[in-house]
C-alpha cells in the first residue's frame, strides 16, 4: 500500500460545472478523500420571490439547459398543488411522454459522450469519431430525436414554451404523434439495442467497485416512477413528498458551494440506479431483457453501474412512450385550454424524477399569485455526500496503483454520477475584510 499519496484534480473534465477531486493520505492514514465544489452559487430562490405563478417555470427552467424540462414539470406539479389547478388526464400523458424524451437524451449524452471514452481508455468522444463512427451516429440520432419529442410536444428542444400550469397552450396533432411514434420505433429502438450491445461488449471496463449505502428515488403503484410517485428509501420505505425535507435534511459542508444532504444514514443515492433498485420491477419486459444482457442485477451497490442503469431505463421510457402516443391517438386529441383559475393560495411541493435523481421545488404563493418564498433542491448536491463517502471507500482500496490509474478510477467514480454541479450549488462563500 502506498503510504503517502497527494491528489488534486483541478476542474474535472465530462461533467457538468466545476469540481475539483482533492485526496490527502500520509503514512497510510486517509486524511481527506472528497469532491470540492467551487462553483458559483445561483439565486433562483431569491428570483422568483414576487413573480407570478406564470414565470415560476419560465425562470426555474434556466437553472439547468440539460434538465430544463424537468424543471418546468416540478414547478408546474408545485404551482398547480398551491393553487388549487385540476390538470386533464391527456396534459398527464403528455408530461410524463416529455419526461421519457428528457430522460433519453441526457441518459445518452452521459452514458455515450461522456462516460463511454473511460470504457474505451480515450480522453473524450472525439477520437470515437474515427474509431467508432457508428457508436457516435447512433449517439448522435437518438439525442435528435429525444430533442424531437420536446419539440413536437412543446414547442422547443431547450426551455419549452407551449407547456403551462393547467395544461398546454398549443397542442400536438394525430399526425405529430404518429410520426413520432413511427420514429420512435423505427429508429429509437434499434438505436438503443445497439446501444445496449456496445456496453456489453465494454463490460470488462466497468469497475467492480461496491459500497452499500441508501437509495432513494419516487415509487409508484402504477408505473415506473419518473413523473409522480412517493418517496421512496430503500432503508425506510415510502413517506409523501410534502416530507421532502425530511429525506433531505440538507447541510453545509466547508468544501462545498453545494449543500449535502442525508436521510438514514451518512450519505445516499439518487439517479438511475437508486431508481433501478428500487423501481426494476415496474420496468417493461424489453428493460429488463436489456438489464439481464448489461448484467444489472437488482439491489446494485456499484456506482460505476449507474451508467448500466440509465441505458436500460432508455428502453423503457421509448417503449413507454410509444404506448401513451398509442393512448392518445386511441382516444384522440381533445381540444382543451390550460386551467389557470386558483382556487386557492397556499405553499405546494412538486417531486419529479429528473435523469440524475429526485428534484423538488415548493413554492409559497400570496392571493395575488406571486411567489413569496421557494426552495429547490436539485439531485446533485444530494448525491455529493454519497460521493465523499464512495472516494473514502475506494481510495484504500486502489491506493497500491499507479497514480495515474488511481486518478482515473476517481474521476471515473464522479462521472458515473453523472454530476451536474453547476445547477446544484446554492452556498456563497464570503470573507469579510476588516
Amino acid at each position: 500500500m502506498s503510504q503517502n499519496l497527494e491528489i488534486k484534480v483541478k476542474h474535472l473534465t465530462r461533467v457538468e460545472g466545476h469540481g475539483n477531486i482533492v485526496v490527502n493520505m500520509l503514512e497510510g492514514v486517509l486524511e481527506k478523500a472528497q469532491l470540492d465544489i467551487v462553483e458559483a452559487p445561483r439565486y433562483f430562490e431569491a428570483m422568483l420571490k414576487g413573480r407570478s405563478f406564470h414565470e415560476a417555470a419560465i425562470i426555474t427552467s434556466r437553472i439547468c439547459g440539460i434538465c430544463s424540462l424537468g424543471h418546468q414539470m416540478t414547478s408546474f406539479k408545485t404551482t398547480e398543488e398551491a393553487l388549487g389547478l385540476e390538470i386533464s388526464e391527456q396534459t398527464i400523458a403528455l408530461r410524463k411522454i416529455l419526461i421519457h424524451g428528457a430522460t433519453i437524451q441526457s441518459n445518452i449524452l452521459h452514458s455515450l459522450f461522456l462516460a463511454a471514452p473511460d470504457f474505451l481508455k480515450v480522453g473524450s468522444v472525439f477520437p470515437l469519431i474515427g474509431t467508432h463512427p457508428e457508436v457516435v451516429k447512433a449517439a448522435l440520432r437518438m439525442k435528435g430525436l429525444a430533442n424531437d419529442i420536446s419539440s413536437v410536444i412543446a414547442g422547443r428542444a431547450v426551455h419549452p414554451i407551449s407547456c403551462v400550469p393547467g395544461g398546454f397552450t398549443k397542442l400536438p396533432d394525430a399526425a405529430q404523434l404518429a410520426e413520432l411514434k413511427g420514429r420512435l420505433e423505427k429508429e429509437m429502438i434499434p438505436d438503443l439495442t445497439f446501444a445496449a450491445e456496445v456496453l456489453t461488449s465494454l463490460a470488462s471496463e466497468i469497475p467492480g467497485f461496491t459500497r452499500d449505502t441508501e437509495y432513494i428515488s419516487l415509487r409508484s403503484d402504477d408505473d415506473y416512477a419518473l413523473y409522480d410517485g412517493d418517496i421512496c428509501s430503500s432503508d425506510t420505505g415510502r413517506v409523501p413528498d410534502s416530507e421532502y425535507r425530511s429525506m433531505t435534511n440538507e447541510f453545509i459542508v466547508p468544501h462545498s458551494t453545494a449543500k449535502h444532504s442525508r436521510a438514514n444514514r451518512s450519505s445516499f443515492m439518487v439517479g438511475a440506479l437508486a431508481r433501478w433498485n428500487n423501481n426494476h420491477d415496474r420496468l417493461c419486459p424489453e428493460a429488463m431483457a436489456v438489464a439481464e444482457k448489461l448484467g444489472l442485477k437488482a439491489p446494485c451497490t456499484n456506482p460505476f453501474m449507474n451508467t448500466i442503469a440509465q441505458v436500460v431505463e432508455s428502453v423503457h421510457c421509448a417503449i413507454d412512450a410509444i404506448r401513451l402516443i398509442d393512448s392518445l391517438l386511441t382516444k384522440g386529441i381533445k381540444p382543451e385550454l390550460p386551467n389557470q383559475k386558483p382556487t386557492r393560495y397556499g405553499s405546494g411541493v412538486g417531486a419529479t424524477e429528473v435523469p440524475r435523481g429526485i428534484l423538488y421545488h415548493e413554492y409559497a404563493y400570496d392571493r395575488q399569485g406571486r411567489i413569496m418564498s421557494a426552495n429547490c433542491v436539485i439531485p446533485t448536491s444530494q448525491n455529493l455526500a454519497n460521493i465523499d463517502d464512495d472516494m473514502k471507500k475506494i481510495v484504500p482500496e486502489i491506493c497500491d496503483r499507479p497514480k495515474k490509474e488511481i486518478i482515473h478510477g476517481l474521476e471515473m467514480l464522479v462521472r458515473a454520477y453523472d454530476p451536474c454541479i453547476s445547477c446544484s450549488v446554492h452556498m456563497l462563500d464570503v470573507e469579510f475584510v476588516e
